[in-house]
């Protein structure tokens, strides 16, 4: 995000760190171990590479990983278009295997970032002994905590190999000896971790992040460890929410809550606990939810890579030209199943917006209205003159109207009834200040909402209330900021799972709340109908193993 990504990167004087191994070659430049890193600008651009390198995948293959394969969202076949190699149809219907591209990247994004992270930790060591010496090793720990956590949560055991040169092939850790290692590097961080807000602390970790990321640790310490952690949880929920007195961080009114997630987001909403920035001038790391998300003839409505209706008063897509138009079209292929979106069921709450469905309006109230052709229009079409034109008003259909080739069929059609159906996530708006297809819009990675209510639930699952809190005064908390409608009189598991999908969506967390709530293997979705347990966790990729013969292979799948 804007000037924030050169604040924690400056990595020009260090170009190359992370594929540079010989570190004991005679110095050539004037950054040696008795000049660099002594300010805290140079540990900045020293520890640049892990939060470049995290923002590389986060909103696309680890995206990918987290939410495709559950009910929140999916991304059909187009006809010919968006097949690629059934990659997206194997994780939304549980049927992928050890050499699955998505699982296979997400392996070595991960274990990538444990090594350039182990690499800067290195760098750190031979530093000058002070206060910003153990607070960036103190982020560095924390980070790499927590793509231990992403991997454990993802892969179940994996290899704790944490010392840069160690070049000994290392065996699968329990799930459990990775939950305790990642445990024990957050607590040994958090008295070295700085814990104010704002712009000098936006996209690093703080004290207050390392205990968001202990909260969902314990959280969901029963899956991963077999033990139940409830009351950590809740202790590790009230040390975020006491920050500065309880002042620190807040729920964001309801009136700007999507401001939250627009281009010109930033370290100014206190809500965010942990961010990445995004920049679309960037070359490394790109948010393109609008490229996915958007139905395609929306374009020029949310100004999307450019696009601009001109002068013109409510052009008809794909006829009207002219006057400054400009109608680039996002590629449009994901949407949600009618299974998550029936999670939006209360009228009066903001949530709800950021959905596109049904019939699509100008800002002027008019309709939008598309020229096609008959046959474009629909593949089907019988009638003479398939060529003739055909213009109708845009309207977003529920993805279980498109099965028009039979109840099993992964494709949707290629005509204009298929790219309209399947309701529209725009939680992270298109970013109209943006010429290409990447956005300005930082991600949050946690906020305080879900520590409301993670808090909230380990209460439910039977962790002692604190501070006078109550999961049904936790969730009406929430719900104060988020809907009209009035208070609830009681909660219970199953409305606390429906109310993370409203507020969590499109956010990475809904694989992990789907296995922790034991609905993972529901049936969702264009027939995802695979119930196989063994399936909450992903297979060690083929490519791994290869490399590490030591590599035992997870439950159900082949070695």
């Amino acid at each position: 995000m804007k000037n924030i990504i050169r604040n924690i990167t400056m990595v020009t004087a260090i170009a190359g760190l992370a594929s540079c191994h010989k570190l004991d070659v005679e110095a050539t430049t004037e950054l040696t171990s008795e000049t660099f890193p002594k300010t805290e600008a140079h540990f900045n651009a020293l520890m640049g590479t892990v939060y470049t390198t995290f923002r590389n995948d986060f909103t696309t293959n680890h995206f990918f990983i987290n939410s495709h394969s559950t009910d929140e969202a999916v991304l059909p076949f187009y006809g010919t278009d968006w097949v690629d190699g059934n990659r997206y149809e194997q994780l939304h219907r549980h049927t992928w295997n050890k050499d699955h591209g998505h699982i296979d990247y997400e392996w070595y994004y991960l274990t990538n970032l444990i090594g350039n992270t182990n690499q800067v930790l290195y760098l750190l060591k031979d530093a000058e002994e002070g206060a910003i010496k153990n607070t960036s090793i103190a982020e560095m720990r924390t980070m790499r905590s927590l793509f231990y956590f992403y991997m454990m949560d993802a892969f179940g055991g994996v290899p704790l190999d944490t010392l840069y040169g160690d070049i000994e092939l290392k065996e699968r850790a329990t799930r459990a000896q990775v939950f305790n290692y990642v445990e024990s590097e957050l607590k040994a961080s958090i008295p070295f971790l700085k814990t104010t807000s704002g712009v000098a602390t936006y996209g690093k970790p703080t004290r207050y992040m390392a205990y968001a990321l202990l909260a969902k640790m314990y959280l969901n310490a029963e899956v991963y460890t077999g033990t139940a952690r409830y009351n950590e949880c809740i202790a590790a929920c009230d040390s975020v929410m006491g920050a500065g007195g309880g002042t620190q961080y807040a729920l964001e009114a309801r009136s700007s809550y999507f401001n939250m997630f627009s281009p010109t987001n930033g370290p100014n909403f206190k809500e965010f606990i942990f961010a990445i920035p995004f920049d679309p001038s960037t070359s490394n790391g790109y948010l393109l939810h609008a490229r996915y998300d958007l139905n395609r003839n929306l374009g020029m409505k949310y100004r999307y890579s450019g696009s601009t209706p001109g002068t013109n008063v409510d052009p008809i897509v794909n006829q009207t030209t002219g006057n400054g138009l400009i109608n680039n079209r996002p590629s449009g292929p994901r949407c949600t199943t009618d299974e998550y979106y029936a999670h939006f069921n209360d009228p009066n709450d903001i949530r709800n917006n950021q959905w596109l469905t049904g019939p699509q309006y100008w800002g002027t109230g008019s309709p939008i209205m598309v020229k096609t052709t008959n046959l474009g229009y629909n593949q089907f079409y019988t009638g003479g003159d398939p060529g003739g034109s055909y213009t109708y008003h845009l309207t977003l259909t529920p993805l279980g109207s498109g099965t028009r080739f039979g109840a099993t069929s992964y494709d949707l059609g290629k005509d204009e009834i298929a790219w309209n159906t399947g309701y529209r996530n725009i939680k992270f708006q298109a970013d109209p200040n943006s010429t290409t297809r990447n956005q300005n819009n930082d991600h949050p990675v946690f906020r305080l909402s879900d520590i409301v209510l993670m808090k909230a639930e380990a209460i439910l699952r039977g962790g002692t209330p604190t501070n006078g809190h109550t999961a049904l005064s936790l969730v009406n908390m929430l719900r104060a900021v988020r809907t009209t409608s009035a208070p609830l009189a009681s909660v219970n598991l199953e409305f606390l799972y429906s109310e993370r999908c409203r507020e969590l969506s499109w956010e990475l967390w809904h694989r992990n709340d789907m296995i922790r709530f034991g609905k993972f293997e529901n049936t969702w979705g264009l027939s995802k109908t695979n119930n196989e347990t063994y399936r909450r966790l992903f297979p060690i990729p083929t490519g791994a193993i290869v490399k590490n013969p030591k590599l035992a292979q997870n439950p159900g799948y082949p070695q």
